[in-house]
């Protein structure tokens, strides 16, 4: 999973599977539905995929919530607008990823475990999980790998904070 698959795209309006790998945890797995998909990044929406409401004392995520992903095949990271049930933007949720790989029905992400939240005005910017990164064994086990991660989330937080993430996610609808 470590090499980017640039070798083709998904058609627009088709169903894919998203699979979120988050060792040593078990995955996440959910339908989307692709709205882009140029070779390089791949834009996928789908509602929220949580059992529940999810609570993190900056955001909630919710049933009726509507997630617009955006992926790359040649970045470590993914940016994931979420919006509420009327449509109301919350905010940017962004996970450190290595580089999606795709298949014919399926979006496989390896969550890193280190992310970042930006709310709808942009005013709260937030480095989360680091721990949960120290934790994974990441660092010791793949130093190159874990540099590329915290380069991500410095890349991520230096956009969010600066010109945001317009130029990244244009151009999907």
């Amino acid at each position: 999973m470590n090499t980017p698959d640039t070798s083709g795209t998904l058609p627009v309006g088709g169903e894919v599977t998203v699979r979120l790998v988050k060792q040593p945890r078990p995955d996440v797995r959910y339908p989307a539905v692709v709205r882009h998909d140029d070779g390089t990044r791949l834009t996928v929406r789908a509602p929220w995929a949580g059992a529940g409401t999810k609570d993190f004392g900056f955001v909630r995520f919710e049933h009726g919530d509507v997630f617009t992903e955006h992926y790359w095949r040649d970045r470590w990271y993914a940016v994931k607008e979420v919006r509420g049930p009327g449509g109301t933007l919350k905010g940017w949720y962004c996970d450190v990823t290595r580089p999606a790989v795709v298949a014919p029905d399926a979006l496989v992400v390896e969550d890193l475990d280190l992310d970042l939240w930006v709310s709808a005005d942009g005013g709260t910017v937030l480095r989360l999980d680091e721990d949960e990164f120290l934790e994974s064994g990441l660092p010791e086990r793949d130093p190159a790998a874990a540099a590329r991660a915290r380069a991500a989330l410095d890349e991520l937080e230096h956009r969010a904070r600066t010109e945001g993430f317009a130029s990244l996610t244009a151009g999907t609808d």
